[in-house]
C-alpha cells in the first residue's frame, strides 16, 4: 500500500529558492568558452557589483584580494579537470571591507550544460574571523606559557643560591612565584582595542595587600599614582620588583614594624614614570655594603632589561626611599 505526499509537502522552485536565500548562498555560472560570467541578485549584492555590467571571470577577479588573486584564478581555471567537487577560499576586497568566500561546485565538466559551469558562492567571514580569533589566542597562549616558564626556571635558579635551606627556598619560590601570579590575573583587555594591560594602581595595590594584612594596624600601605594602564610585559616585571622591595621591608624595613608605613606614588614626566617607594616608622636603616645580593641584581635587571629604566636607593634615619625611572614606551608592552 503506497503512501502519497501531502501536496504541502512538495518539493517546487520557490522552496529551493527560501532554501537558498535562508542559507545565504550566492549562485554562478561560468560560460567556459567566452568566459562571461552571470550571478543571482545576491551574487551581485556579495560581490558589490552591478547587474547591469557585463561580467567575465577575469573581470570579477580584479574584486578578490591582491595576496590571494592569481591563487584563485589559477585554481578556478584547473577546477574544469578536477574530478569530484572542488572548494576554494578566497578574501574579496571592496574598498576597504575584507569578506572571505567560498566557491564550490563540481569539477571534470560534470552537469556542464551549454558550456556553462555552475556552482556557488558562500560568504564565510565569521568563520574565518572565528578561525583567526582562534589561531591568535593559541599563539598568544603558547608565548605566555613559554615566557613564564623561562620566568619561573630564572627564578628558581636564582632563589637556590640565594637559600639557607630548602623551607627557605621553597617559601621564597612560592612568594615570587604568587606575586607573578597576583599580577596576570590583572592583565586583561582594554576597551576600544586599546591591547592588554592592567591598571598600574590596581597591580600595586593587589600586590601590597597581603604585606599590609601583616601589619599591626590597616592602611599602613598607601598607593597614590596617576591612572593609566600598563602593558603585560611591563605587569610581570613590576610584580617581581614590587615583591623584592616589600619582602625586604617585611624583613628588615618599615612593614617590619607595627607603627610602619609605606608609600608608593607615582608621577609622570613627558613619555618616563617616576615612581618613588618611600618607607618610614620602622628601624633605623643603613646602606648595605653591597648591593649584588641575587635580590638587588634581580631588581636591578628587570628595571634595567625589561623596563628600560634605572633604579637608586636612598637610605636615611627615617626609612629607605627607592625611586624607579621607567620608560613610559616599556610601561605599555
Amino acid at each position: 500500500m503506497s503512501v502519497s505526499k501531502p501536496s504541502d509537502l512538495q518539493w517546487g522552485h520557490e522552496d529551493l529558492r527560501r532554501a537558498i536565500d535562508a542559507a545565504g548562498v550566492a549562485l554562478w555560472s561560468w560560460n567556459v568558452d567566452t568566459d562571461g560570467l552571470a550571478m543571482d541578485p545576491r551574487g551581485y549584492e556579495m560581490w558589490d557589483v552591478s547587474p547591469q555590467m557585463v561580467l567575465t571571470f577575469e573581470s570579477l577577479s580584479e574584486k578578490i584580494h591582491p595576496a590571494d588573486r592569481d591563487r584563485v584564478r589559477a585554481a578556478f581555471s584547473a577546477t574544469r579537470a578536477v574530478v569530484g567537487g572542488y572548494e576554494i577560499d578566497f578574501r574579496t576586497l571592496v574598498g576597504s571591507d575584507v569578506r572571505w568566500i567560498s566557491a564550490r561546485g563540481q569539477g571534470s565538466d560534470v552537469g556542464i550544460a551549454k558550456r556553462k559551469m555552475t556552482g556557488i558562492f558562500l560568504d564565510i567571514s565569521g568563520r574565518k574571523q572565528a578561525e583567526e580569533g582562534h589561531e591568535l589566542l593559541a599563539g598568544e597562549m603558547s608565548h605566555r606559557v613559554k615566557n613564564l616558564l623561562a620566568i619561573a626556571a630564572g627564578l628558581t635558579k636564582i632563589t637556590s643560591r640565594s637559600s639557607t635551606s630548602i623551607e627557605d627556598m621553597s617559601k621564597q619560590l612560592t612568594q615570587r612565584l604568587t606575586a607573578l601570579g597576583r599580577a596576570h590575573d590583572l592583565v586583561r583587555p582594554l576597551p576600544g582595542g586599546q591591547g592588554k594591560a592592567a591598571l598600574l594602581g590596581d597591580l600595586l595595590s593587589v600586590l601590597l595587600a597581603p604585606y599590609d594584612a601583616d601589619g599591626a594596624f590597616a592602611g599602613r600601605i598607601r598607593v597614590a599614582v596617576p591612572r593609566m594602564g600598563i602593558g603585560e610585559k611591563a605587569a610581570t616585571a613590576l610584580a617581581l620588583v614590587m615583591h623584592e622591595l616589600a619582602t625586604n621591608s617585611l624583613k628588615y624595613g618599615a612593614l617590619s614594624a607595627e607603627g610602619g608605613t609605606l608609600d608608593v606614588s607615582g608621577s609622570q614626566t613627558g613619555e618616563n614614570i617616576e615612581i618613588v617607594w618611600t618607607e618610614q616608622g620602622g628601624p633605623e636603616v643603613s646602606a648595605p655594603q653591597s648591593l649584588h645580593g641575587y635580590g638587588s641584581r634581580l631588581i636591578k635587571q628587570t628595571v634595567e632589561v625589561q623596563l628600560a629604566g634605572s633604579i637608586s636607593y636612598e637610605w636615611s634615619a627615617s626609612g629607605l626611599l627607592v625611586t624607579l625611572q621607567i620608560s613610559g614606551v616599556h610601561l605599555s608592552r
